[in-house]
C-alpha cells in the first residue's frame, strides 16, 4: 500500500512539472507574438510619419511633393495660356486696326477718284451738247484740263511721299488748301518737312497751306 502510495505521488509531480513546462512555453509564446506585433505597428507609424512626406491611407500612398509639383505646372500652364489668350487678343485688335487703316486709304483715294471722274463727265456733256455756247464750251475744255493736271500731280506727290518710308497717303485738294493724311503712327520733323517740299515743288503750293496728318 505505502509503495502505491508512492508512486501515485510520483505520477502526480510529473504531471505537474509537464502542465507548468506547457503554461510557460504558451506564455513565451504570446509574449514574443506581442513583441513582434508592436515591432509591426511601431514600423508602421514610423513609415506613415516620416518628414510628413507620406500619407498611407486605404487608396495607398500619396507623395505630397509629387502634388505640389503637379499644382505648380498646373498654376504655369493656365498662365501660359492667360497669356497666349492676352496676346491673340492684341494681336486680333493690331490686326483690326490695320485693316481699318488700309480701307481708310483706300476709300478716300476711291472717294476722291470718283468725284474727279463725275466732274469730268459732267464737262463733257457740255462738249457734247449742241445748245451750249462756244465760251462755256471752251471753259468746259479747260476745266477737264485741270482736273486731269491735278489728278496727275496728286498721283506723283502719293508715290514720292512712298520714296520717302511712308507706306501710304492720301491728298485732298480743296482751292488753295491742301491736306494730306500718311499712314504712319508717328511723323518726324524731317519727314513733315519733305511731305511739304514735295507738295509745295509738284502743285506749286505755298508751304502755310500745307495741312499734314497721320493715321
Amino acid at each position: 500500500m505505502k509503495s502505491l502510495k508512492r508512486n501515485q505521488v510520483i505520477i502526480f509531480v510529473i504531471a505537474l512539472m509537464l502542465v507548468s513546462a506547457g503554461y510557460l512555453s504558451y506564455t513565451a509564446n504570446n509574449d514574443a507574438n506581442t513583441i513582434q506585433t508592436s515591432s509591426e505597428l511601431n514600423a508602421t507609424l514610423e513609415y506613415a510619419g516620416i518628414g510628413d512626406a507620406k500619407l498611407v491611407n486605404s487608396n495607398g500612398v500619396v507623395d505630397t511633393n509629387t502634388v505640389n509639383e503637379n499644382n505648380i505646372a498646373n498654376e504655369q500652364l493656365e498662365n501660359t495660356e492667360n497669356k497666349n489668350v492676352e496676346t491673340n487678343n492684341k494681336d486680333n485688335v493690331l490686326e483690326t486696326n490695320a485693316k481699318e487703316i488700309e480701307e481708310y486709304f483706300s476709300s478716300s483715294k476711291l472717294t476722291r477718284d470718283t468725284m474727279y471722274s463725275q466732274m469730268i463727265e459732267t464737262y463733257e456733256k457740255i462738249l457734247e451738247n449742241q445748245n451750249i455756247a462756244s465760251d462755256q464750251k471752251t471753259i468746259a475744255q479747260t476745266e477737264i484740263k485741270n482736273i486731269n493736271d491735278c489728278k496727275n500731280k496728286i498721283m506723283i506727290c502719293e508715290n514720292l511721299i512712298k520714296t520717302k518710308g511712308i507706306s501710304d497717303s492720301v491728298i485732298f485738294i480743296n482751292g488753295d488748301s491742301i491736306s494730306v493724311v500718311v499712314r504712319a503712327e508717328k511723323l518726324e520733323q524731317d519727314q513733315i518737312a519733305q511731305i511739304q517740299n514735295i507738295i509745295a515743288r509738284e502743285i506749286q503750293a505755298e508751304i502755310s497751306n500745307i495741312h499734314i496728318s497721320n493715321k
